[in-house]
Formats: C-alpha cells, structure tokens, sequence
C-alpha cells in the first residue's frame, strides 16, 4: 500500500506540472534571443583621432558603413546606449556588445569609462552604462544635457504578460561605492554599491492638447543584481499589477517615476519628445498601451555607476498563463 501511494503521489505531481506547462505561453521578443546584430563603423573626427569605432545594435544581420543616424531595423524594437553623438565633433558610445554563446550569440552590456582626447591634450572621461532597451534613441545626439530626451522609451503594446523570462549573468566591480562622471566636472563619489537592474514598465498612455503625455502604470517589475553569478537560464519573473505599493515585494525603486530627473521621454502626437509624466497607478483591468523594458549594467542614471559593472542577457521572452 506504502508503495503504491507513493505512485499514485508521483503521477500526480507529474500531471500537475505538465498541466502547469500546458497553460503557460511563451512569446519571445523579437531579436530577443540576440542572435541577430548591425554592426555599424562609424568614423571618429579628426580633432580626437579619427578612429572608426564599431557600433553594435540588435537587429536584422548587417553591416552599416558610414556616419548616418541610425533607426531601428527590420522592425525591431531595441535600442541600445550604443550612439554616435555631433557635439562639435562626431563621437561614439559602445557599451552593449554581441558576445558569442553556445551556437549564437548573447548580448553583454558593460559600465565603462568613455575618453576623449582632444588634440592629444584635453582627456575628457564621461562614465557610460551599457543598456539595451525596447524603444529608439534620437540620433545623432547632440547635448549632453537630459540624456534621457534623447531616448524613446517603451513601444506600443496591448497585452498583459503574467512574466518575463531570460538568460543571465552577472559581474559586479566589487567596489563599494559608485562614481559620477559626467566629462564636465570633477568626477565625485555616489555611496552605495552599483547594481544591474532589469524593469518593465506596463502603462496606459494618452496625449492632452497641448501635447503632453501622461500615464498610469498598470503592471511593474523591477529587479537588481546583488551578487555575480554564472549563467542562469530561464529566470522567471512575475509582473505585479495595480497598486503594489502594499505588495510584500514592493521597494521604492519600483514605485511611480515623480521625478523630473527621472522622467522617461516619448515622441508625442507633434514630434516632439516629452517626459512621460506617470499620474497613478492603474488596476489589473485597465488597458494597457505601451510596454517599457530596459537592461542596463549600473542602476544609478546617467554618469553614474562603477566601471568593470558586466551583464550579460540572452533569451528575452513574455510568459503568459
């Protein structure tokens, strides 16, 4: 009797998870596996070298020669912190790599120092994030002030996904504290340990006459990375709708963007690039519009993070139940 209790338990649990199974969809991200990138080479100015630097975006299989503005590809929707920026002279980014992986390839994002020297004398050091993200970037870029203007962040998006699931892995720098250089001012000390974060943002957007865009945000996730690990396949994380504020897994940093300094930016009705201003949160039963989605190797904003600050992310997928 012991015996076939024990059977009848296992088939059981079987059948459960294999319903389980059954009830999930999966919808990768398009180019979400990374195997597909543009590379693009892009020649420096004169005035600070004149090196052709290679620029890497996720994207139909390609190489772009030559300094044109880039726009996203073959319908895809990343965008990455890799960008070439007229400020007087031309001048690249790259801080998101293609990384070979088993049979294809994964995307690495790196914090790295960014130098540029003017006539062999100026050094000019702006620390830089790498970030991959569901949007565009406004090229070329031509100030530093407002990075965040520069980007259109989130796409167009109608469904609620339970999850997200990738690949990932991660290496900190092992400092203690993080640095804020912006190439402009005395580089200073950020306190606290720089993190990798993952965040998906569901809204429900519109547009008032005037042309200003506000939100409610109807789903949220939001993670960081505390320690390094190796790789770790199919990392599943659940979307929270509604207000999470009472949620047991609820951290400040998941709460609505108020700031201005924070504020995420769209292209409104006029062409022009507004801050998405996020009102309140939304309930589980409201439409959604757009989905933000954004990875990034330093969780602290622009110029600021440690260098040496590495993730590694492959297999973008939605889970529905």
């Amino acid at each position: 009797m012991r015996i076939c209790g024990k059977v009848i338990w296992y088939v059981l649990f079987i059948s459960c998870c294999l319903f389980t199974q059954a009830q999930e969809k999966i919808e990768p991200v398009l180019y979400g596996d990374m195997d597909q990138w543009v590379v693009r080479k892009i020649k420096e100015s004169g005035l600070i070298g004149g090196q052709t630097k290679l620029l890497y975006e996720i994207g139909p299989t390609d190489t772009i020669i030559g300094n044109a503005p880039y726009k996203n590809r073959g319908g895809s929707p990343w965008a990455t912190s890799n960008v070439m920026a007229k400020v007087g002279v031309t001048k690249t980014n790259t801080s998101v790599f293609s990384e070979k992986r088993d049979t294809g390839y994964c995307a690495r994002m790196e914090t790295r120092i960014e130098t540029c020297v003017v006539l062999g004398l100026v050094n000019i050091k702006v620390l830089a994030a790498g970030s991959m993200f569901l949007g565009t970037v406004h090229e070329p870029i031509r100030s530093t002030t407002n990075p965040q203007s520069k980007l259109g962040s989130g796409i167009p998006f109608t469904k609620k996904p339970s999850a997200i699931r990738f690949d990932y892995k991660v290496k900190l720098s092992g400092k203690d504290d993080r640095i804020r250089s912006t190439g402009f001012s005395k580089e200073s000390v950020v306190a606290g340990k720089d993190l990798p974060e993952v965040n998906l943002f569901l809204q429900k957007r519109w547009e008032d006459s005037q042309g200003n865009v506000y939100a409610k945000r109807i789903g949220t996730m939001v993670i960081r990375y505390t320690q390094d690990t190796n790789w770790v396949n199919g990392a599943t994380y659940r979307i929270l709708y509604g207000d999470i504020t009472s949620h047991p897994d609820f951290k400040p940093f998941m709460d609505l963007i108020a700031e201005e300094e924070d504020f995420r930016y769209t292209l409104n009705s006029k062409g022009e690039s507004v801050p998405i201003k996020e009102i309140s949160w939304g309930t589980k039963d409201e439409e959604v519009t757009h989905v933000i989605m954004q990875f990034t190797s330093s969780h602290g904003g622009a110029y600021i993070g440690s260098p040496g600050n590495t993730l590694w992310i492959d297999n973008v997928k939605f889970v529905y139940d």
